[in-house]
């Protein structure tokens, strides 16, 4: 899933109402969810903030919207202008919400502060789905303020990030928030039930999992000299965030996170010991500094192995799916199709499908009325992190155990970002020669 551009406010500017925001956290959260009780009750209408209107914004949007009846839209935050119009555009399209897209001027917020003021303007529910690198001071603030959040995936491009995040589930929980996150194929009917089969012995104890996301590029970065004349750093790299390693983590951490994930769903939880990883770039980027192919090769207790192999370059072969293998089986997902078992007793799925994204939504919001809050935060970290080591492993071509990532030190989203200032891009890595921090 390819989010789009909002990368919402600097560090600096976080820094400065994070201190106050925290101090009012714990009481803003128990009058929300006393507040939210009483919705399940009386069906008060829940006011819902978009953080991020691109392609993935405008369909968790209009999902949030579709989920229960009794939500509105109120405001939405950005940093460019376009995205907005579209965004509220095709929402007003739809006769089925309309009416309850009930934005106004004054509630479309533009900047890389955009995300405080949405926290600020009123709303109960954030979605969260701007380039991955914000998510952890976006969620940090929404948590900080007592609001419920959907989070698309994945949770954050660095190690940092990702330890911000397991802080803010932690509070999330403290507070009886529903933090939902955008992982969709955990609520895919099909893969609910393969999962829940594996995880109960249909196949024995697993022996080995391979996931494959063999696709084309999403988005190719321009040539240099395409770049406009006065456009500063930051904006041109925000334009083109998929090619840059702190905004969208690279494909592996924006895209094939997904089949990442469903390896840790196979496993039950069951932390990944490490890695090691290959990759590159065949491809010819520009200014981009992101891997087009990076195959991680996992280590978990007792000998289990898994493997992740992704690559987006055009004109290749594809192939997106799961392959795992027990002592007494083997479970198979290919593509889209029903996920199925061969075993000593053999399966399908046949039962109804779904919309998981919608999915999503309709258990998000029937969590808060019925003030049983979700909390998705301990796995989606966890899910965001592998993907991090096996991107890592790549980068350095160094092996690297899950300790070693939870506590690297490697920041990549810039401190105290703000629209003008100079923002070096980062070489791309070389195997051997880069180094771990």
């Amino acid at each position: 899933m390819n989010t789009n551009t909002n990368p919402g406010s600097s560090r600096r500017d976080f820094l400065k109402t994070s201190s106050a925001a925290a101090l009012g956290g714990a009481l803003a959260g128990s009058l929300i969810l006393n507040r939210r009780s009483s919705a399940a009750e009386s069906g008060d209408t829940l006011k819902i903030g978009l953080v991020g209107c691109g392609g993935r914004g405008s369909g968790a949007a209009a999902q949030a919207l579709k989920a229960d009846k009794n939500v509105v839209l109120t405001a939405v935050a950005e940093v460019f202008e376009d995205p907005i119009n579209k965004c509220l555009a095709s929402l007003r399209g739809d006769k089925d919400i309309a009416e309850r897209v009930q934005v106004t001027k004054d509630n479309s917020f533009l900047g890389l502060d955009a995300y405080q003021k949405l926290i600020d303007s009123g709303v109960e529910v954030v979605l969260l789905a701007t380039p991955p690198g914000f998510r952890p001071q976006h969620l940090k603030a929404a948590i900080a303020a007592g609001k419920h959040v959907f989070c698309e995936k994945p949770m954050g491009t660095d190690a940092p990030g990702v330890r911000s995040v397991l802080e803010s589930a932690e509070q999330a929980k403290q507070k009886k928030l529903s933090l939902v996150s955008g992982f969709c194929w955990r609520r895919e009917n099909g893969r609910r039930e393969f999962y829940q089969r594996i995880h109960d012995g249909a196949i024995g104890p697993i022996r080995a999992i391979y996931a494959t996301y063999l696709t084309g590029p999403v988005k190719p970065m321009p040539p240099a000299n395409s770049r406009p004349a006065g456009i500063s750093d930051v904006e041109w790299q925000l334009r083109n965030w998929y090619n840059f390693v702190w905004l969208s983590g690279d494909g592996l951490v924006e895209q094939a996170c997904h089949s990442v994930d469903k390896i840790a769903w196979g496993m039950n939880g069951v932390l990944p010991l490490r890695a090691v990883g290959t990759g590159g770039r065949q491809i010819p980027n520009n200014e981009g500094n992101i891997y087009d192919h990076i195959d991680v090769f996992y280590e978990f207790p007792d000998g289990v192995r898994a493997f992740m192999a992704q690559r987006q370059i055009s004109n290749c072969y594809g192939d997106n799916s799961d392959y795992l293998m027990g002592a007494e089986g083997t479970g198979t997902i290919k593509g889209w199709s029903e996920p199925s078992i061969r075993a000593k007793e053999n399966w399908r799925y046949r039962g109804p499908k779904n919309d998981m994204y919608q999915t999503e939504h309709d258990e998000f919001f029937a969590s808060i009325r019925k003030a049983e809050p979700i909390n998705d935060g301990v796995w989606m970290a966890h899910s965001t992190l592998m993907a991090l080591m096996g991107r890592t492993a790549a980068y350095t071509g160094q092996e690297i155990t899950w300790e070693q990532m939870l506590n690297s030190q490697d920041k990549l989203v810039p401190d105290n970002l703000t629209w003008d200032m100079t923002l070096p891009i980062r070489p791309m890595a070389t195997p051997g020669v880069t180094k771990f921090s």
